[in-house]
């Protein structure tokens, strides 16, 4: 199964993730979430697919989340705003972000890899 794979290399999750979808046979498509973030459509897109609140793609426990005070923000920003800064700033986005034919998931937990292959 081909997988695009959203991540950043330095994260033990991102690691983990990769090693337990290379395991299931996966072939990644890696791309660099810090030096290449998707775009404002590819973020709409992955939000879209994946069914989540868009809060969900952010990453609230980073340190750019903080920086920027989005905690008190973020109701006060349109969709639009929000999903530019996520493009500006890879390291607003959680991750890894998996992507197959017809699953999108976002951060990486087991089970929910299981179901989607």
């Amino acid at each position: 199964m081909n997988i695009k794979f959203i991540c950043y290399p330095k994260c033990s999750t991102c690691r983990d993730a990769k090693k337990y979808l290379e395991a299931k046979g996966a072939t990644l498509d890696t791309q660099d979430i810090k030096e290449n973030p998707p775009t404002v459509a590819e973020l709409q897109a992955i939000h879209q697919q994946s069914g989540l609140p868009l809060k969900r793609l952010f990453n609230t426990s980073g340190n750019s989340y903080r920086a920027l005070n989005l905690k008190e923000r973020f109701d006060t920003l349109s969709e639009l705003e929000l999903f530019e800064l996520l493009s500006q700033d890879g390291m607003l986005i959680k991750r890894p972000i998996i992507i197959g034919n017809d699953f999108t998931l976002i951060g990486f937990k087991k089970e929910q890899i299981d179901e989607a292959f």
